[in-house]
């Protein structure tokens, strides 16, 4: 048996198209291009990148959608939304394995 931690094979650098139904795919596009716009701050990481938004609701609404339908069309991505206290800032972190790096810069127009 193993943990949830161990992982039993790598996926490639490749999204899967078909993970997301027509209406899916619409809805995703929306929200990956409203999130381009609503962002106001990119930071590099060793591994990937976090974006900046103003803390809202319907912003953290948005982003746990984004992050549900990006995780079944690029499972190699990992996903860390923070949300600050005192309705501070919000961040989205997408990184990952070695590689996945270039692909967001690509993916995300960075």
């Amino acid at each position: 048996m193993t943990s949830g931690n161990e992982l039993q094979k790598e996926s490639r650098f490749a999204c899967n198209m078909l993970a997301l139904d027509a209406e899916q795919r619409n809805r995703h596009e929306l929200l990956v291009h409203g999130l381009r716009e609503w962002q106001s701050e990119i930071r590099e990481l060793p591994n990937g990148y976090a974006f900046r938004f103003s803390n809202d609701a319907n912003m953290i609404r948005d982003l746990a959608e984004f992050i549900a339908n990006e995780w079944l069309c690029c499972p190699f991505f990992d996903f860390e939304l923070k949300v600050e206290r005192e309705s501070g800032l919000l961040w989205l972190g997408i990184t990952g394995r070695e590689g996945v790096k270039p692909f967001i810069r690509m993916e995300f127009g960075i």
